[in-house]
């Protein structure tokens, strides 16, 4: 693994297990009445979001903290950004500041890799998510999720090795889809995208999966369904021709839900379009929905990254 976590495609199978395997001790972390532990003490992290996010960029936050780490929040819609200073000087200004890693989110796909090679080995650059390319956090931590769920943690060969997940949604602008795929596949899951062809990725030779447009002729072999937010600000104008017709095709609604099996698992990213692609009834009574779970093991998984980058020759106390 290199200084940097930019897409989960880049790490090999024995690297996203050792992530994983690191998560287990960051979950015992956060049980103890106090989570929190020296290992980052003197360390800067900049959090840098040109996008707006409240799981991710809280969730970044308290991993740093809970790591010991200073945290500097940079406010990129009141920065010198909005007077003409490129993103190149404003880079280069925070590395100045003598920061040790930059936790970047931007809508436009690939640049927090341009500015991974920018800075070099000098700072670690994690991708918290640029446009449809990548979200490598999100996928980590859906990936331990399901671990934690039929295995009860991870382990130092995570797999999930006859685990069918479907991925249904908004597949094409979706980044979890992106990186949900790759760490699934990595660790022997059986993948199958679930969509409208409207929603359809239009790469379909960069998707090595099964791919189907009938959510109710694939839901009886499936052990873990992940759901997919309707992205409206990546598309532009919708293109689902009906919300009412993409609810009753796709969404995860009380009658299919009743047809599901009963240790079926339900994941989504959040935020949750309640109602669109899950019924309020289910939400907040089926017990295998696995959302809150995911946001708690997030904290662990970023701890997890943000130790495996800067932490190294280090002991968790």
């Amino acid at each position: 693994m290199s200084n940097h976590l930019i897409k989960l495609a880049d790490l090999d199978r024995d690297a996203i297990r050792e992530l994983l395997h690191l998560t287990d001790r960051f979950v015992e972390v956060s049980q103890r009445p106090i989570p929190k532990v020296p290992a980052l003490r003197g360390r800067t992290i900049a959090m840098v979001f040109f996008e707006d996010s409240t799981r991710t960029r809280m969730s970044f936050d308290l991993a740093a903290k809970r790591l010991s780490a200073d945290v500097i929040d940079f406010p990129t819609h009141t920065s010198s950004l909005s007077k003409g200073e490129s993103l190149q000087d404003t880079v280069e200004t925070i590395a100045a500041l003598g920061v040790d890693a930059l936790v970047i989110r931007h809508a436009s796909s690939g640049l927090p890799g341009e500015i991974a090679e920018a800075v070099g080995e000098t700072i670690s650059v994690i991708n918290a998510g640029d446009g449809l390319n990548a979200h490598p956090t999100q996928g980590l931590l859906d990936a331990y999720t399901l671990c934690q769920h039929f295995h009860g943690a991870a382990g130092i060969e995570a797999s999930l090795s006859g685990i069918h997940v479907g991925i249904v949604g908004d597949v094409k602008h979706s980044r979890v889809a992106r990186s949900d795929l790759a760490v699934y596949r990595s660790l022997g899951a059986k993948v199958t995208i679930v969509a409208p062809p409207e929603l359809q990725p239009t790469d379909l030779d960069n998707w090595p999966v099964d791919i189907t447009d009938d959510l109710d002729e694939v839901l009886p072999s499936l052990d873990v369904v992940g759901l997919l937010r309707i992205q409206k600000e990546r598309m532009g104008q919708t293109v689902v021709n009906s919300i009412d017709d993409y609810i009753e095709r796709y969404g995860v609604t009380e009658s299919r839900a009743n047809r599901m099996n009963d240790n079926l698992v339900i994941l989504h990213p959040g935020p949750v379009n309640r109602g669109i692609e899950i019924a309020d009834t289910v939400l907040d009574k089926r017990p295998n929905v696995l959302i809150n779970q995911q946001v708690t093991n997030g904290v662990a998984v970023r701890m997890a990254v943000l130790f495996r980058l800067l932490g190294s020759g280090i002991e968790i106390d």
